[in-house]
């Protein structure tokens, strides 16, 4: 059952304990007094974001069967090459994970509002997709199947639905095509890229990601009607498109 924003909102420190995996596979647990991010442009308490994606399928469904048979495809599938990729993905975070698109002049080092403006979306993302994780609490698939052989990091905690890095990449993907509007279509492109490599590494359901995908939408829109995320995109709208070689917009 989904609970009510305010319980998830208290609850958001909970969500990170995890045990049992052998340490070199586990992500570092936070402290358990670590306080929840504090929300940068979007109000968590006006958005019910758990009512606007579907419950992820019930551990001994059929779809979650379907989910489970359509992962062990593609690690059937998968080369060295492309569980290399998907380790590099999971590695990089941040906005400029988009150099593949933009080339070399996109990096934070030139670009520091723009980095920053990351930086922000990047917290956004935290916020709302720790409160999803703690609503849906779905125990990520290597644990239910555990003839899965995932390639990246993993955890215990029941945090699957949705991928946080699904949803960072379609946030800050979203960001950057304001930005840079000519490249849209390969922006958008490579952030379902990002986020198909957390198949990949066999360490989310397909739902998972198709949450995090609907998800940003209703995030990136809210954040598009606050003036301080106007005024920050402004300024590294600014910054980026000169440095990129694009005319001012």
């Amino acid at each position: 059952m989904k609970r009510t924003l305010a319980a998830w909102m208290c609850g958001l420190t909970l969500l990170t304990a995890s045990t049992g995996l052998p340490a070199q596979t586990m992500k570092p647990a936070k402290p358990a007094a670590a306080a929840p991010k504090a929300p940068y442009y979007i109000d968590p308490m006006v958005m019910n974001l758990s009512a606007l994606i579907p419950d992820p399928p019930p551990a001994d469904s059929p779809a979650n069967r379907a989910e489970i048979t359509e992962l062990h495809r593609i690690e059937q599938g998968r080369t060295p090459e492309q569980a290399a990729a998907a380790k590099v993905d999971e590695a990089d975070e941040d906005l400029f994970l988009y150099k593949t698109v933009l080339g070399a002049r996109f990096n934070p080092e030139s670009l520091p509002a723009t980095a920053e403006l990351g930086i922000h979306v990047k917290n956004e993302q935290s916020v709302a997709g720790a409160a999803l994780k703690l609503i849906f609490q779905r125990v990520r698939p290597y644990n239910t199947d555990k003839t899965l052989h995932p390639v990246c990091d993993l955890t215990e905690a029941p945090n699957s639905y949705p991928s946080g890095h699904a949803l960072t990449g379609y946030l800050e993907g979203l960001t950057l095509a304001e930005i840079v509007p000519e490249k849209r279509t390969e922006i958008l492109a490579r952030a379902d890229d990002y986020a198909h490599n957390r198949l990949v590494c066999g360490v989310h359901y397909p739902s998972d990601v198709e949450a995090s995908r609907r998800a940003a939408y209703v995030v990136f829109g809210y954040m598009l009607a606050t003036p301080r995320f106007q005024r920050d995109l402004a300024a590294a709208r600014a910054e980026a498109r000169p440095a990129l070689g694009l005319p001012a917009k």
